[in-house]
């Protein structure tokens, strides 16, 4: 039995044999490109062995130094971000919950507030933390200035993932737990919010990466973080290309294994809901079928 899509229709021979053709001819191209770029790197010796060496090569005398200075950095790298998740997931998830939950006449302070924030470019944020903050008496390590820079705008981003979560389950949630009697703050806290969370975790994980990359911008602070000390580090070694190509596949890496943290931790949720349903559902018949042999047990006897 044939399937075709109800959003396209399914290519015949010829489409078919066209997008091979485009596809091999946009390869070839991508490959031409790329080995003008190599032999263009190859004229400016960004091959020699000299300039890759300290990066990759244990023999290389300055191989422990280098990594000792990237280890640092990656290590305040994700101190800041780790920071500046937690506070971004708190102070957005208390923004979310007020706006939802504000009254009218005071509403509109929340939600200026959001849309101010959400407007203004996390690098400005990160240099007013560290430019105002210290003329108001709050000397701090460069650390909490990113951290609050970053926070900033990521609370604010957060919040409307985390209402648009709220808003985006059916209304009879709600209206179920009011039914029994919930608070208004537990049927936020045990009802709405986790369902919430669930729902929008794709696009919390999305946000929490770019929390990561933006770290980068704490140079303009001074704050030692991996874009920062690779600069450092191109400078003493000449060679700008491979070093900040290491710091790309650093990040890289990084942000693909929270990615997968977040795929992981999906399904774990997915499973442990539909292990729910399936328990209930299991005691559901246990207990028609207590019920029911009660009942035919109370026949017979009366029948008796």
């Amino acid at each position: 039995m044939s399937t075709t899509s109800v959003l396209y229709d399914v290519p015949g021979p010829r489409a078919k044999r066209r997008v091979l053709v485009l596809s091999v001819i946009a390869g070839l191209a991508v490959l031409a490109a790329l080995a003008l770029v190599g032999m263009r790197l190859n004229d400016q010796d960004q091959f020699a062995p000299e300039k890759w060496a300290p990066l990759f090569d244990p023999t290389d005398e300055q191989f422990p130094l280098v990594w000792e200075r990237i280890g640092t950095a990656l290590g305040a790298t994700l101190t800041a971000a780790a920071l500046a998740m937690v506070f971004s997931l708190v102070i957005g998830t208390l923004l979310a919950v007020t706006r939802v939950t504000a009254a009218r006449w005071y509403r509109w302070a929340v939600v200026g507030l959001i849309e101010f924030l959400r407007g203004v470019p996390v690098v400005i944020a990160i240099f007013f933390a560290a430019r105002v903050l210290p003329t108001l008496g709050a000397d701090m390590d460069p650390l909490w200035y990113l951290v609050i820079g970053l926070t900033l705008y990521n609370s604010v981003v957060i919040a409307e993932i985390v209402r648009a979560g709220i808003n985006s389950l059916p209304r009879g949630q709600k209206e179920a737990a009011d039914s029994l009697g919930l608070t208004r703050g537990q049927v936020l806290r045990l009802v709405l919010l986790p369902q919430a969370f669930r729902a929008m975790l794709p696009a919390l994980i999305s946000q929490l990466v770019v929390v990561l990359k933006d770290t980068s911008l704490g140079f303009i602070i001074s704050y030692e973080e991996l874009v920062r000390v690779a600069g450092q580090i191109k400078e003493v070694l000449s060679n700008p290309i491979q070093t900040y190509l290491l710091i790309a596949v650093i990040f890289i890496v990084v942000n693909y294994a929270l990615s997968r943290l977040a795929v992981y931790t999906e399904r774990r949720l997915s499973q442990g809901k539909k292990t729910a349903r399936n328990d209930d559902g299991e005691a559901a018949m246990l207990t028609a079928t207590a019920v029911g042999g009660a009942g035919t047990g109370a026949g017979a006897a009366g029948g008796g």
